[in-house]
């Protein structure tokens, strides 16, 4: 990756449409126009419906090794199943699953719990459908992957079987903002200010405490979880959010692989054909649930 590439790519994120005076439906159609990409020819596209919420199915060629669950990001207020189709095609195609991407219910019309309550029932709709939990992977990224880990915390409180593995991407996992990273790496992150994060957290969280466990996984009892594949930046807000993660995870003697991409940004995956390094993270993304899926197999 050539340093002008890089700096082409730190640009583009400097220059996303948000500002403090945007509406939230402002926002919302800023955020789909630069997330939103077609979906390539070698991969099935539907529109269905999961756990009684809107979802797209992404079936890849050659996909024959089981069931993604997909939460896209956005802060828990901007995004829907088309703007996380994207990498939910790029996970579930190096690990040759079927990926659903769920349309989840935004704040703030739809504050916390709602999330929650839409991904757990989307899973359990999985499972009711005869999804094999040894072959379901759940997965998101910043608010979808905070989302991820509360819903396995969710499900495991539900007495439903757990998924094989779990993949986050840069997740959003302390909606109280204590991570030294917060401020830290103000202007160091090309995409986020700690004012940024200010305008979606209480949008979401509403009158609910913002350390609750499932608004806040980092504080939630991680015991009983998948293996976990963590994934972030060096160079974002949210670091410690993903370093408090993998730290509360092993202390729950929760299987956890974290991996920090020196001075890259938030959801870096996202940069996959433009940037080496986010090609070669999904590569590992997949690898990690490949290798999950046959130790499934094996025991």
């Amino acid at each position: 990756m050539s340093t002008s590439q890089r700096e082409a790519i730190i640009a583009r994120l400097r220059a996303f449409p948000f500002d403090l005076d945007q509406t939230v439906e402002e926002h919302r159609r800023g955020f789909e126009a630069f997330a939103v990409e077609p979906v390539p020819a070698d991969t099935a596209v539907e529109e269905v419906t999961l756990g009684g919420r809107p979802a797209l199915r992404l079936t890849p060629d050659g996909a024959d090794s089981g069931t993604l669950l997909y939460l896209h990001g956005g802060g828990y207020v901007v995004g829907s199943h088309r703007t996380g189709a994207k990498l939910a095609r790029l996970v579930a195609e190096r690990a040759g699953l079927e990926a659903y991407s769920l349309d989840y219910r935004l704040a703030p019309e739809h504050p916390f719990p709602a999330a929650v309550e839409d991904a757990v029932a989307a899973y359990r709709e999985l499972i009711e459908r005869g999804a094999d939990a040894a072959r379901l992977v759940v997965a998101g990224d910043s608010a979808g992957g905070g989302l991820a880990i509360s819903t396995l915390v969710a499900v495991r409180d539900a007495g439903l079987p757990m998924p094989i593995a779990a993949v986050v991407f840069s997740p959003l996992t302390d909606q109280t903002h204590s991570g030294q990273s917060i401020h830290g790496l103000d202007g160091v992150d090309p995409l986020f200010t700690p004012e940024a994060l200010d305008w979606y957290g209480p949008k979401y969280v509403g009158s609910a405490d913002p350390a609750s466990p499932l608004a806040s996984p980092l504080f939630a009892d991680l015991a009983g979880l998948p293996p976990l594949l963590i994934q972030v930046g060096g160079h974002e807000l949210l670091l410690d959010d993903s370093i408090g993660l993998a730290r509360a995870a092993a202390l729950a003697d929760v299987e956890v692989r974290l991996e920090v991409g020196a001075a890259l940004p938030h959801v870096f995956q996202n940069r996959a054909g433009e940037l080496d390094e986010a090609e070669e993270a999904l590569d590992r993304a997949g690898a990690f649930i490949r290798a999950q899926l046959s130790s499934a197999v094996l025991v």
